[in-house]
């Protein structure tokens, strides 16, 4: 249950500092061509996810929904963890709800009525 609630923090955080229109975090937020092209990091969901979940296992300690050994394996793998979950539910999910996309390349052949010869 800890995991949930950590995934589930981490998808909440990176959705807050990656879309959000708050004037304080639109002002906090670098451009995308800022920072020698490092401030797309700031854009992307993945790499947010990343650095959420390393700051999130930070904070463990003090707060009772999830606790984490404070380490060099858990920065990675929950920070890897966070990226990841974060990328996914950010695919799945938008404001208008789940995304739903096909990339069906099936074209629909119509069959004319004089393809068929009918013998005699």
């Amino acid at each position: 249950m800890e995991l949930l609630f950590f995934v589930l923090a981490a998808y909440g955080l990176t959705q807050i500092l990656v879309y959000s229109d708050m004037p304080v975090l639109k002002w906090l937020r670098p451009s995308k061509d800022s920072l020698r092209g490092y401030g797309k990091l700031f854009h992307c969901p993945m790499c947010m996810g990343f650095h959420v979940g390393w700051f999130l296992m930070l904070l463990s300690p003090f707060t009772d929904l999830f606790s984490f050994d404070v380490g060099l394996s858990n920065f990675i793998l929950l920070g890897s963890l966070s990226s990841a979950t974060s990328y996914v539910l950010n695919m799945v999910f938008s404001d208008e709800g789940i995304k739903i996309a096909s990339q069906n390349t099936y074209k629909p052949v119509s069959i004319e009525e004089d393809y068929f010869i009918e013998e005699e």
